[in-house]
């Protein structure tokens, strides 16, 4: 079984409207250990007849095997497999990563057949053509030679049958030429078939066999005298044993940490390599994830502060006010207003699962200490609107049954309030103020609950509801009942027997609307939170507006790097990189870059947040769910954008890459 054979071999281009025929019709056979030099003048097809033999490219038609393969049943991807395991190449261009060190050049190949040790097979190799002192130098420290032999190096790695050279001493001085013929001969001693495509007969001349083509056809296949006295071809060679074709494993291992590393590397490399661009195109997912968490941030610092001035007002609450939106079929106007009274207050107590009910009055008054004076809101209460309203005083005490029942003079003092009256800071607790002059003993101080945005929770005093009816405000009926249920799932049926009650107490027949109001403050909740809700959505979908737009400039930045790439990525596949390997470093290239630009984004938004809480006074609350999910969204983003550069990396001819200028 010859190593390689091929019949009837064509291959044509589409050039403008018309078929160039490169090669038309070529029967070869190459055995094991033979070091052939392919000739001819430029346009011939040596180039191309190369190609076909390393699986660069496809002929148009004919058979070919390899190592008893049958290359045309091949996929891409076993191709590019077999490439890696039984070929090397020497480039007439070097074709060397230029960011790479020579040892990371030469371990290129292992990344893709899956081969351990790599850097330690990469150090022999080297230390074999005689750069172990050049292991970290880059292309660009490396001269014409040593760059060459780097290449070379390259071709060793993976243990090849075959080495290809095109025009491997094209770009070099004479002595450098001759250094290289001599390792290309030292391989072939070796037991590797050479096979090296020239248009110099003193460079063939090193060869044992010289093929000439002309206007694609082989016109001379003849012995040199570099075969002379040399062993026999067929006893120095080593017959491939039967059923080498079936055996060879040509399945593409799984994305190992080795490819991984690679990747990852050779992104930050292309990143680095392109500092402004890199930093402009992070810039639009940077802007897009610092929007989103600073976005949501204050959505959700404004859901909390909802929340805790609901709360504040009392959990399971029923409010019942008088008057009703609607009187006789029109909207309610002044004197519509119904009159609640404490009667009314001991009736709904009653009522099955009702656990607290509370009614007070309120009004206006004006607060005077020593040379103070201030206009507040007064509140008339029992001493159950303290629990029932969260109104718990943080210093002092609330005042009694007793107090309220016998008319005792004690005020407890909104925050606003004290911050007017005491301007020195001094403890109000124990102080006589003056309440629409009328002296009352400070017995406590209510906690802080801020501003609804339409009246300030602060500002305001509450007194026993006795004494606030018979000495301040003059009132006889309540101006509003709290109701409490026992738990949220009996607020529905207190509303009903509530309303039932009230409708009965006041006289009220069926044909008639409700004189009176009930008021839920678990829907004004769910309604505030609903609208805080929408807000942030509004905000989320602008936020990510911004990620898309960053995501399409990401997709530009690829498209241009595949572009400049080009070569890079023919050189890649030719020493063995699959399609998946190649549509893997790209995605992950893409995904570094977004994912840098979400990190930075959400270092970013969390700073606006902070910002705009410690400086702008709004609640902002970055949670680990919004930052994991703009990391998640930030990070996907590359890899939905990246896809189409990635694939059409992966889709890429070998050959046609290589040839990009």
């Amino acid at each position: 079984m010859s190593l390689i054979e091929i019949r009837g071999i064509t291959r044509s281009y589409q050039v403008g409207g018309s078929e160039l025929k490169v090669l038309k019709g070529i029967d070869l056979s190459i055995e094991e250990g033979e070091f052939v030099a392919i000739m001819g003048p430029s346009g011939s097809g040596k180039s191309t007849l190369m190609q076909i033999l390393g699986l660069l490219d496809r002929p148009t038609s004919g058979k070919y095997h390899l190592l008893g393969l049958d290359v045309s049943r091949l996929t891409d991807d076993q191709g590019a497999i077999l490439r890696s395991r039984t070929i090397g190449f020497i480039f007439q261009m070097f074709n060397l990563l230029s960011r790479t060190s020579a040892l990371d050049n030469v371990a290129l190949p292992m990344i893709y057949s899956g081969a351990p040790n790599r850097a330690g097979r990469a150090l022999d190799v080297l230390t074999q053509v005689g750069l172990a002192d050049r292991l970290h130098h880059k292309p660009n420290e490396l001269s014409g030679g040593q760059q060459q032999r780097v290449a070379v190096a390259r071709s060793l790695v993976n243990h090849p049958k075959i080495i290809f050279a095109d025009e491997p001493t094209g770009n070099l001085a004479s002595d450098q030429a001759e250094e290289i013929l001599g390792q290309l001969q030292l391989l072939n001693r070796g037991g590797i078939t050479v096979i090296m495509v020239t248009h110099e007969p003193d460079i063939a001349a090193h060869a044992r066999r010289i093929i000439r083509l002309k206007d694609g056809i082989i016109v001379a296949d003849e012995l040199t005298t570099a075969s002379l006295g040399s062993p026999s071809l067929e006893g120095s060679r080593s017959p491939l044993p039967e059923g080498t074709g079936v055996r060879l494993d040509l399945s593409h291992p799984e994305l190992s940490l080795a490819e991984f590393k690679e990747f990852s590397a050779s992104a930050l490399r292309a990143l680095g390599a392109n500092k402004v661009r890199s930093a402009l195109s992070m810039l639009g997912i940077l802007i897009g994830v610092g929007a989103v968490i600073a976005m949501l941030a204050v959505g959700k610092g404004a859901q909390k502060a909802i929340e805790s001035r609901i709360a504040s007002l009392g959990s399971n609450l029923v409010m019942l006010i008088p008057g009703s939106t609607t009187v006789g079929g029109v909207h309610g106007g002044s004197g519509t207003r119904s009159r609640f009274t404490l009667e009314d207050v001991k009736a709904i107590s009653k009522i099955p699962h009702v656990s607290r009910v509370e009614g007070n009055v309120s009004g206006s008054g004006q607060m005077v200490y020593k040379d103070q004076n201030w206009s507040t809101q007064i509140t008339g209460a029992t001493p159950l609107y303290a629990a029932m309203h969260n109104a718990q005083p943080y210093y002092g005490r609330f005042f009694t049954d007793e107090e309220n029942l016998h008319l005792d003079r004690v005020i407890l003092l909104g925050q606003s309030v004290i911050n007017n009256l005491y301007p020195k800071k001094e403890n109000p607790v124990g102080t006589v103020v003056k309440l629409n002059h009328i002296n009352f003993l400070v017995i406590g101080i209510l906690p802080i609950k801020g501003s609804t945005g339409f009246r300030d929770q602060d500002d305001m005093v509450i007194i026993p509801l006795r004494t606030a009816m018979k000495r301040v405000v003059g009132k006889v009926y309540v101006d509003n009942i709290s109701v409490e249920a026992d738990g949220p799932e009996s607020i529905n049926r207190v509303i009903a027997d509530v309303q039932r009650l009230m409708r009965r107490r006041h006289h009220l027949p069926d044909y008639k609307d409700d004189d009176f109001t009930l008021r839920n403050m678990a829907d004004i909740q769910a309604t505030l939170a609903g609208t805080t809700q929408t807000f942030t959505l509004l905000l989320g979908i602008v936020a990510t507006i911004s990620l898309l737009v960053g995501g399409i400039g990401i997709m530009n930045i690829m498209l241009v790097s595949v572009s400049e790439r080009t070569r890079e990525i023919g050189l890649r596949k030719a020493v063995g990189a699959a399609r998946r390997a190649i549509l893997s470093q790209f995605l992950i290239e893409s995904a570094v870059l977004s994912t840098m630009g979400g990190v930075i984004g959400i270092i970013m938004g969390m700073t606006v947040s902070f910002t705009l809480s410690k400086f702008a006074g709004w609640a902002a609350i970055v949670t680990p769910q919004a930052v994991i999910m703009a990391f998640v969204f930030s990070a996907s983003v590359g890899v939905i954008f990246g896809f189409w550069p990635a694939r059409k990396a992966s889709l890429l001819s070998p050959i046609e890459a290589l040839r990009y200028e």
